[in-house]
């Protein structure tokens, strides 16, 4: 009689009907099976809580430390002004080749390409390589005729376009570097298409590679130009403020390795090659470059100083692509690298650590899986099982100290933070869904979509005077996986409004909300039709 009546608590209905035996059965498994599986779940949750509690307090720790002795690259390494040469001329200025890889780029091609070639350079020490691996022979056409007109005005820039896209990026750059002029440049400047250097990008970085031969690569901070946009843009300046300021910082400062962005970066062509080169294995050909160019000795610099403008994503189907690649592409590189990281003997055991465990472990699957597995589903999940308890300061205290050291990186928003984490919490969900399918090689493990971007598009519809409101398709707007999220969420803060102890009810009817606001797409910029 007890289990019935316990089981009429969370299912209200008489045993007879559908409800009434749905909850017997689940009375039934909840003492053999849920109970326990709930709490080794809660213990492996607590677990990787902690894991991503030290790493945030030891990087604290370490970018304080950097900051109050003032611990900057060119302190630790040499780093000079080029300076002429009366004998030699332009010829003492190494080559420099400038790739900008692009795809369909039509609201941005011409300001990276004018970007790029802006750089200030001696003009017969530097080639600007525009990859354009564009479909629409249209947009092909409009950026072959900007190459056109640089040329005609003396710089020295290349058009080049290939037969197919196999490899995307990665078989793009790869391909760029098999051109005959390659083989005089010395560095490579890569910048992906809404990447706007400033002209002394180049006086501030070749020095590093200049006077250090051990160093393989600078890398530039991304600024980000339309952070103010829209909320989304704001939550993401807050993620990527943390990865710039912290993570990079550490990175570089101790280890003298962090993961390659990708962009804004500029490379010993030497090291590259002695890396084994671009792959397309993953999807973060940039990581997987790094790592192994780690591995064979070659050390890494970055200058927080240096901060080269791009754009975020602002509308959220962009936004999901991009977070989709951006986790399950290290989760699949940490699956195919994690043994030739262990086995390598060119770097130091300690340093082999921090790649396999705080590198890759700890921020590239253990922080994407435990933000959704713990704070969406084991903690709301508590509440229909009383008898399985999560310590307070598994629940609170932790939670609240890592998103205080994660937020602290752009303090203008600080009072966006309650937004901040419950958008984080949704996106984590694509995260772990993503990661998984990395570590499991799955369907979309290759999945390769580029990330949209609006440039000045934006602007110019919003103040058009002929503004058409969007047609929202349905099956476009509708997110169903957040739907089914946000509504499990509703489901265990009703419950625990009525009948539970926990008190939880506050944040998960938030997190609904959130999940829900996602699930039907009214969350970033939406693009007036043209």
């Amino acid at each position: 009689m007890d289990s019935l009546s316990s089981a009429a608590t969370i299912f209200p209905g008489s045993g007879d009907d559908i409800t009434g035996q749905i909850g017997l059965i689940w009375e039934q498994a909840k003492a053999p099976l849920i109970v326990p599986l709930l709490k080794v779940l809660v213990v492996i949750c607590l677990g990787m809580s902690i894991m991503l509690f030290i790493e945030r307090v030891y990087m604290g720790i370490v970018i304080v430390l950097l900051k109050v002795f003032g611990r900057k690259p060119e302190k630790k390494y040499k780093w000079e002004p080029m300076k002429d040469d009366i004998e030699l001329g332009n010829s003492s200025y190494p080559m420099v080749l400038v790739q900008i890889p692009m795809y369909n780029e039509k609201e941005v091609y011409q300001l990276s390409i004018g970007a790029a070639c802006g750089l200030s350079w001696p003009s017969d020490r530097i080639v600007i390589q525009v990859l354009d691996d564009s479909t629409d022979p249209t947009i092909k056409d409009l950026v072959e005729l900007e190459c056109q007109r640089w040329a005609s005005k003396g710089i020295n820039i290349k058009y080049e376009i290939r037969n197919n896209r196999n490899g995307y990026k990665a078989g793009a750059l790869k391909e760029g570097m098999k051109h005959s002029y390659v083989k005089h440049c010395d560095f490579v400047a890569i910048f992906d298409a809404d990447f706007q250097p400033e002209p002394d990008f180049l006086w501030r970085t070749i020095p590093y590679l200049v006077h250090n031969p051990e160093i393989g690569l600078v890398q530039a901070r991304w600024k980000f130009v339309n952070a103010d946009e829209c909320m989304m843009t704001r939550m993401q300046e807050m993620s990527l403020d943390y990865h710039f300021k912290v993570e990079q910082e550490v990175g570089s400062a101790t280890y003298a390795f962090f993961g390659f962005n990708g962009t804004a970066g500029v490379w010993r062509i030497s090291a590259l090659n002695e890396a084994g080169g671009w792959k397309d294995r993953t999807t973060v050909e940039d990581m997987d470059l790094a790592v192994r160019a780690s591995l064979k000795g070659w050390k890494f610099v970055y200058v927080g100083d240096l901060k080269v403008k791009n754009e975020l994503p602002s509308t959220f189907k962009a936004y999901r692509y991009q977070q989709h690649r951006w986790s399950c592409g290290p989760a699949n590189l940490f699956k195919k690298m994690a043994m030739d990281i262990f086995k390598t003997k060119k770097v130091t055991l300690w340093k082999k650590l921090y790649v396999i465990y705080s590198f890759f472990f700890v921020r590239k699957i253990v922080a994407h899986i435990v933000t959704f597995v713990f704070y969406c589903i084991v903690m709301p999940a508590t509440v229909l099982v009383p008898e399985v308890e999560v310590p307070k300061w598994g629940a609170v205290y932790i939670p609240s100290i890592i998103t205080l050291l994660n937020a602290v990186g752009t303090p203008r928003s600080l009072h966006l933070m309650v937004f901040w984490i419950l958008f984080e919490n949704v996106m984590s969900l694509h995260r772990t869904k993503a990661t998984f399918i990395g570590l499991l090689e799955a369907g979309r493990v290759n999945e390769w979509v580029v990330t949209e971007k609006l440039g000045d598009a934006l602007k110019i519809k919003v103040g058009s005077k002929a503004i058409r409101k969007p047609r929202l398709k349905i099956g476009e707007r509708l997110h169903l996986l957040e739907f089914g999220v946000g509504a499990y969420l509703f489901f265990c803060a009703c419950y625990d409004i009525a009948f539970g102890e926990n008190h939880y009810f506050i944040y998960l009817f938030l997190q609904s909300m959130a999940f829900f606001i996602a699930g039907v797409g009214y969350i970033g910029t939406i693009v007036p039709n043209a």
